[in-house]
């Protein structure tokens, strides 16, 4: 069995928007988001694992996790399969 990916760097995925406001206020941290990724490299369902403690920083983290990222899928065999996966995402002020 070969776990999904999330790293695979020709996949594009885009960083997360860091919300305007967590900015101004200085919000920052690490959101897990359990994702599970369907054989088509597309996540099916997602949820917050592990939550930064401010509810922008999860939301922007679950949205851009489940609706715009694609992965690579796991495999058994050698044949996509769907499984779940954390997907870590930093927000970290410059």
């Amino acid at each position: 069995m070969v776990q999904p990916s999330s790293s695979a760097a020709y996949l594009n995925n885009p960083k997360p928007a860091y919300p305007p406001m967590s900015r101004r206020l200085g919000e920052s941290g690490r959101v897990v988001v359990r994702v599970l990724i369907g054989p088509d490299g597309r996540a099916q369902e997602a949820r917050i694992q592990r939550s930064s403690g401010y509810e922008r920083l999860d939301q922007v983290a679950l949205e851009t996790a489940r609706d715009r990222w694609r992965y690579v899928p796991g495999t058994r065999g050698g044949t996509p399969e769907a499984m779940w996966f954390n997907v870590p995402i930093n927000f970290v002020l410059e």
